[in-house]
């Protein structure tokens, strides 16, 4: 259940009240007793931390070169002549023989 901050205009008081979403909004002061409580919007107390899916799969790759160390290891480059060849393809693989049917 969520957590919802009031301030009373009669005493000033603030407190945390804890409540359903479909609760209604409070108007009597529990401490004074006074018709004038009011639901203030707080910050929320969510936050997300550490690493999850959209750090990991979605958010920016970090930039090679920057100083910092990677935690992918690197390729390591080729030399000119051997980058500018073609690569050479696998043989292709051949399908499998069918078994004959027998009548």
């Amino acid at each position: 259940m969520p957590t919802y901050e009031y301030r009373c205009g009669a005493c000033g008081k603030n407190q945390d009240i804890v409540q359903k979403m479909s609760d209604p909004v409070l108007v009597d002061c529990p401490l004074c007793g006074a018709a004038r409580l009011e639901r203030l919007i707080s910050a929320s107390a969510f936050a997300l931390r550490g690493g999850g899916w959209y750090a990991d799969g979605y958010g920016a790759q970090p930039a090679t070169g920057t100083g910092g160390a990677s935690t992918a290891a690197a390729p390591e480059a080729k030399p000119a002549a051997e980058a500018s060849k073609p690569a050479e393809s696998a043989p292709a693989a051949t399908p499998a023989p069918t078994p004959a049917k027998s009548d």
